[in-house]
């Protein structure tokens, strides 16, 4: 899922406090000869709130089945993201279909200024200070997709300067 991104660590689920949010259950309709099959679409994200973050999709025709569902495919996407002092290392933007989001990183006490499907993900990521905007598309889908764009793009001062053959301390001189 996430072959596009260079620098993301995966992480296995064994050993970790994973906390699930539910982002959103959506009912869905499929169309047959003997009439309408309702069943349900639930997206979930689930973190350790320390920098380790998955999402995934669930489907079902009950909702704590799709929930359920929801949850074991977020827990086979962990990824790491790289904070610093409880907010992001730098000002970020990601995208999937129409959904635009930008996400700033914000002074101590500033808290999560985001909607709900960005702000689900910076919770369950660890971020505690933080700007967004969500531009574009409001589908919840989308939204948690394009803030994982923008969560996967972050890199740290040390991957930085790694990349780079340098020191620290020249990559903020730079």
């Amino acid at each position: 899922m996430y072959q596009d991104y260079k620098n993301v660590e995966h992480v296995k689920p064994g050993g970790l406090e994973l906390k699930d949010r539910l982002v959103g259950v959506q009912r869905v309709t499929k169309v047959t000869k003997g009439g309408r099959a309702f069943g349900f679409s639930a997206i979930v994200v689930v973190g350790d709130e320390n920098g380790v973050v998955g999402q995934g999709l669930g489907k079902s025709k009950e909702v704590a089945d799709a929930i359920s569902k929801a949850v074991e495919d977020a827990k086979k996407n962990l990824v790491r993201i790289p904070l610093n002092k409880g907010t992001l290392p730098h000002e970020q933007k990601g995208k999937y279909g129409g959904a635009r989001v930008l996400l700033m990183p914000a002074a101590t006490g500033t808290g999560i200024i985001a909607g709900g499907a960005i702000r689900a993900v910076l919770e369950s990521v660890g971020v505690h200070d933080v700007l967004s905007k969500n531009q574009g598309s409001s589908n919840p889908h989308n939204v948690v997709k394009a803030t994982f764009d923008a969560l996967l793009q972050l890199r740290s001062a040390e991957t930085v300067a790694k990349q780079r053959g340098v020191s620290l301390e020249k990559v903020f001189k730079g």
